[in-house]
């Protein structure tokens, strides 16, 4: 079983409002897991939520300020992903003709 904690927990810890996070979900920024009607969010998924509270309480943006800026971040990380794997593409081209 992957580690978890529940959304209870994380508002104590990090003290926010339940609806803050309960919002995240709803927007689809964050991906939670239900049992026994307790949500959870996965530790691998924690560093996104600590990014997306801190934007919200110490930046003051808003759920669809946060949603945007994922969504770019998301495509810059996209394209630099695309990137690589073009400069790898051409180096193997360029490979190719340095030995003919």
């Amino acid at each position: 079983m992957e580690e978890r904690i529940s959304r209870e927990e994380l508002v104590k810890i990090y003290n926010i409002e339940i609806t803050f996070f309960d919002d995240l979900v709803e927007y689809g920024l964050l991906q939670v897991q239900t049992e026994n009607n307790i949500r959870y969010l996965m530790y691998e998924d924690l560093p996104t939520f600590e990014r997306f509270t801190n934007w919200h309480y110490d930046l003051e943006i808003n759920l669809p300020g946060l949603e945007v800026i994922h969504e770019m971040l998301q495509k810059m990380s996209d394209l630099k992903q695309k990137n690589r794997d073009l400069l790898t593409k051409l180096s193997a081209i360029n490979a190719r003709y340095e030995d003919i």
